[in-house]
């Protein structure tokens, strides 16, 4: 799944990064204009209320084929994150059927993402509770 579809899926993407400075005056003049498209996109992205994705974690559903569409994931995942808020939790490790996924609970972002297959052998560190749903 590439990147640019799964925005087209109203998923928060983020690239990790802070938000650029405010621009100057002759930066706003020279920056191109947001086409209709862009802008409702843009739009879509910010009325989502679930968990964002990491550049990381966007690259890890694409490089192993986990379509986050299907049994409700996306939805359970919404739902696992926000009982990980109820109880404090700082990271998280989410289980939702056979796929895990890696949560920054406090910047409602995933970090990674893994299918069962890929879990065998794995150590999941720097989390503080895992949720099963």
């Amino acid at each position: 799944m590439l990147i640019n579809e799964l925005r087209l899926q109203n998923l928060k993407i983020s690239t990790g990064s802070t938000p650029a400075q405010t621009q100057t005056a002759a930066q706003k003049t020279t920056a191109p204009q947001e086409s209709p498209f862009a802008k409702q996109l843009k739009e879509q992205l910010q009325k989502n209320e679930g968990v964002e994705f990491s550049k990381h974690a966007l690259e890890r559903l694409s490089e192993r084929s986990i379509d986050i569409n299907t049994d409700n994931t996306l939805e359970r995942l919404n739902k696992a994150v926000a009982l990980a808020q109820e109880k404090g939790v700082s990271e998280t490790l989410v289980l939702v059927d056979q796929t895990a996924f890696v949560v920054n609970v406090k910047s409602n972002r995933v970090i990674t993402t893994m299918q069962q297959q890929d879990m065998t052998g794995n150590i999941f560190t720097n989390i503080d509770s895992t949720v099963i749903i």
